[in-house]
């Protein structure tokens, strides 16, 4: 397991790519240890925000030591983010949290599916994935974001809530109105979303990995503030309870009671 660090990084660029998502560059040697499906924990400068905000690895440009994060302003830690320029610097705790489990799909056909702001870390898992990929996104309306650096590596499909773009509805009517078939699925997104992911590869008998959003504190397992049920009795706390910053926030769908 990799070692948790504290460093300072610096802004190699920023801009806004959607209604209130941004797309931000950092040079940090974090990058080197970055793996899908994990995240690291930004450091707001404000004195009246104390704990750092989680967002999840959208790219790790490994020989550049580069990592982009790209991630949607919710509150005043992310809406100071937005305002960071190259030469800026800020503070990561990193790499935090367990990834997906790329080794166990080679050769398989997967469905990656992210909705919202899920879909950023799609990006890594589309690169690093030695198989078949079938990419479903999932969006509001027609302010859509890294389709195009994605379909560089799957068939995309969108859907979007309005109708605008791609299939009405869900990442889940993409695979009815498409009759699109996969043996495994690899999934982050709002937790109705992931719900009906678990509900769809429990019916169709096959394996599921989802990335739970959740709000966090420390990012580390200390405050117990980001514990999801599960169906197994976890090693720490010894309860039907897992920390999803420690370990998850990736789970086999199978293993947790969302």
């Amino acid at each position: 397991m990799t070692r948790k660090k504290k460093v300072t990084a610096e802004v190699v660029s920023q801009k806004q790519i959607g209604e209130q998502i941004f797309d931000l560059w950092l040079e940090t040697k974090l990058a080197k240890d970055a793996y899908p499906g994990q995240f690291v924990a930004v450091y707001p400068h404000g004195e009246s925000m104390i704990l750092p905000r989680p967002i999840s690895i959208c790219e790790a440009d490994k020989p550049k030591g580069r990592l982009r994060l790209v991630y949607r302003v919710a509150g005043k830690g992310t809406a100071e983010f937005s305002t960071y320029k190259a030469g800026d610097t800020l503070d990561l705790l990193g790499v935090l949290g367990n990834g997906f489990p790329i080794d166990q799909v080679k050769g398989k056909k997967v469905f990656l599916a992210g909705g919202g702001i899920g879909i950023p870390p799609m990006l890594e898992l589309a690169k690093r994935l030695d198989c078949r990929k079938q990419i479903l996104l999932g969006y509001r309306n027609k302010d859509l974001f890294l389709e195009e650096d994605l379909a560089k590596y799957g068939d995309v499909y969108v859907a979007t809530e309005d109708g605008s773009v791609g299939t009405k509805g869900n990442v889940m009517d993409i695979i009815r109105v498409y009759s699109l078939e996969a043996d495994v699925v690899m999934a982050c997104g709002p937790m109705p979303m992931l719900r009906a992911v678990k509900q769809y590869a429990s019916e169709q008998k096959i394996k599921a990995y989802i990335s739970l959003e959740e709000r966090m504190a420390c990012g580390v397992g200390a405050c117990l503030g980001c514990v999801c049920k599960t169906t197994k009795v976890d090693t720490h706390s010894h309860v039907h309870n897992a920390r999803i910053c420690t370990e998850g926030p990736v789970f086999e769908a199978g293993e947790v009671d969302i």
